[in-house]
Parts: C-alpha cells; sequence; structure tokens
C-alpha cells in the first residue's frame, strides 16, 4: 500500500470506551425517600414501587430502612449524590416539615467543604427537586385558607438549602392527599395510583430539563 503519509502518522489517535449504552442513554436521578413507616404509607409506597420499576433511571435510597438506628455515613451518602445527576428528596410533609431522619441527612451530609464555602462545590448547578404528599387539601395552601399560603412557600427553607449550596433547585412535585387517619375510598385510591404515573412524568421532564 505504500508509506503512510507523515502529517497523518502525527495526527494523535483519541480512543472512547463506554462500558454501556445505558450509561450514556438517560441521566440518573437519586430518590432520597424518608418515610418512617413505608410499609404502612399509601402514597409514598405507591411511588416508590413505581419508582423502582425503572432501576436504569432511579435509585431510590430508603433512609429509614438504611438507617435504622439512625446513625448515618455521610461519606456514603456524599458519594452516593456524587455519582447521580439529579437530587429529590421525597417526604411525607410533618407539620411543615420533613420526617427527623431527613433532617439530620441534610444537617449531617450537607457539609462545609463539600456542599458549601469557597471549596463546596459538590452541589453548584446539580438539579435538586422536592416530592411530597400533604395530607391536606390544595384549598387549604393558599393565602386565604387554612395554612395561609403556598406549599412552596410552607417548604421555602429546602429551597434556601439548596440555593445556599449552588444547586439548581427546581419547584416541587406535590400531591394534596387525604388525612392519613382517614381511610382511602376506591376513588382517593385511584387518585393514588394516577398521581405515582405524575410523578413519573415529572421526574422525566426534571432529567431532560
Amino acid at each position: 500500500l505504500g508509506e503512510m503519509p507523515a502529517g497523518l502518522m502525527e495526527i494523535p489517535v483519541r480512543r472512547f470506551y463506554f462500558t454501556s449504552f445505558k450509561e450514556i442513554a438517560m441521566p440518573k436521578t437519586l430518590i432520597i425517600l424518608a418515610h418512617p413507616n413505608l410499609a404502612q404509607s399509601t402514597v409514598n409506597k405507591h411511588w416508590a414501587a413505581a419508582l423502582k420499576q425503572h432501576a436504569d433511571r432511579f435509585t431510590v435510597h430508603e433512609l429509614y430502612a438504611v438507617y435504622p438506628q439512625g446513625k448515618i455515613d455521610v461519606a456514603a451518602e456524599q458519594t452516593l449524590v456524587e455519582t447521580h445527576d439529579a437530587l429529590v428528596w421525597q417526604f411525607p410533609v410533618y407539620w411543615f416539615n420533613c420526617p427527623p431522619l431527613l433532617k439530620q441527612w441534610i444537617d449531617e451530609v450537607l457539609t462545609y467543604g463539600w456542599a458549601y464555602g469557597s471549596k463546596g462545590k459538590a452541589l453548584t448547578g446539580r438539579k435538586i427537586a422536592l416530592a411530597v404528599s400533604l395530607g391536606a387539601p390544595a384549598g387549604d395552601y393558599r393565602a386565604d385558607g387554612a395554612v395561609g399560603c403556598t406549599v412552596a412557600e410552607a417548604l421555602r427553607p429546602f429551597e434556601l438549602t439548596a440555593k445556599y449550596c449552588n444547586a439548581d433547585y427546581r419547584p416541587p412535585f406535590t400531591f394534596h392527599t387525604i388525612d392519613s387517619n382517614a381511610g382511602y375510598s376506591e376513588a382517593a385510591q385511584q387518585a393514588v395510583a394516577r398521581s405515582a404515573a405524575d410523578y413519573l412524568a415529572w421526574l422525566a421532564a426534571l432529567q431532560q430539563a
């Protein structure tokens, strides 16, 4: 075939390696699920089951199952966050806040030098959002309602936390259900089932945004 022209021999060859097409097909979202009694849950249990059918897209991390004694492995949690493109805190709203283990997770995992501070860049630009179930009707979360503000306003500390860490905070996914002490009618059960599909659609939009 003859000699290769000298100029071509000097062109560097770049090699690209892919372990699987799944790794480049769609970003993966970490769902930090905080429910003290998921087995007795209705809404969050349905959501978790729907998420687990798409393990290639979502990692469902059940805090109360992983840390039944409440001792959080901070390094492991930080690594878990770093290996995902987006982070969703999923929980039932208790007194306008999250269950205590998630608050502990935020306090302990979002450390200075990792999540914030001059060298804390782990959450910079990372999408963070909430997925919450509420035991009060949507009408209560208005300026003239029983709560007196919107859901976003009631949960603003989470937004402030994310933005303080320079994360890309997105509007929450919310589902208003009945009080947990009441029974679920067939219509309410159907609404819960629809909410799981709506949740998946919202997550898909979050991943693609």
